[in-house]
């Protein structure tokens, strides 16, 4: 087990899962090779998060923008996804884990909207780490959206416009009630966002690792932890009169 103290461990990680495709190319393999190692490390994250305390734990399993990506490549990538619903959702729903999904979903055609339901369903009820993945989703996409919603709700004048707060755009969007992440990684060294929870990231911690993320172990993930925990968090404000005395 970890040696994390629990007072430390944030309440809710997010993760970029970045270089699959690379990972792969490194050892000469075809990028499908780098995605399919990928989801053993989904499933390891899942469980180290688990065991170490985190109650909320986010995926950015699919971007909006990956339907761009050659047509094989997305195919797989569904394929994956499928897969992994299918073989893991019992397991997931065994051990407690709430899966919830975010992203848009309209037009997604298929198979995939009915799998993303049962797993939703299926686990509403669990008490335990809540899963969610990023599914077809960009942060701006999401953003408009809930503008959408609350303009419709001006429009027909249930809400009046002074009233959309900060608050309320939150509670508008995909995440509604999921509280906003506190610690952000990203895989691969690469640094930035992305479109990833660009609202919801607005005081998270950022963490860049340079390991590609089918490489992405528990020893990573805790070390990740340990580093969060020695990052003072402030959010705007300043350092506690303790410290500002001593000149730290």
């Amino acid at each position: 087990m970890n040696q994390l103290s629990p007072s430390t461990v944030p309440a809710h990680v997010a993760i970029i899962m970045d270089g699959n495709g690379r990972w792969a190319n490194a050892r000469g393999l075809p990028r499908a090779m780098g995605h399919r190692k990928g989801v053993e490390a989904v499933r390891e994250a899942v469980k180290t998060a688990a065991e170490c305390g985190i109650s909320y734990l986010t995926l950015f399993a699919f971007s909006s923008e990956n339907w761009s990506r050659p047509q094989s490549e997305v195919s797989d990538l569904m394929g994956l996804l499928k897969t992994f619903i299918r073989r893991d959702l019992a397991t997931l729903h065994k051990q407690n884990v709430r899966i919830r999904v975010i992203g848009d979903r309209t037009n997604l055609s298929g198979d995939i909207l009915p799998l993303l339901l049962e797993a939703e369903e299926t686990t509403r009820a669990n008490t335990g780490i809540t899963l969610v993945i990023a599914f077809n989703y960009g942060a701006r996409d999401e953003i408009a959206r809930a503008v959408q919603r609350l303009a419709g709700e001006v429009a027909a004048g249930r809400l009046d416009a002074v009233a959309i707060t900060p608050e309320r755009i939150g509670a508008t969007l995909d995440t509604a009630g999921i509280p906003d992440p506190d610690l952000v990684i990203r895989t691969s060294g690469e640094e930035r966002l992305s479109n990833f929870l660009l609202w919801q990231a607005a005081y998270a911690e950022l963490m860049f690792v340079p390991e590609f993320w089918p490489d992405f172990s528990r020893e990573t993930f805790i070390a990740a932890l340990s580093r969060y925990a020695m990052r003072e968090r402030r959010f705007g404000g300043l350092q506690p009169a303790a410290t500002l005395a001593t000149g730290s």
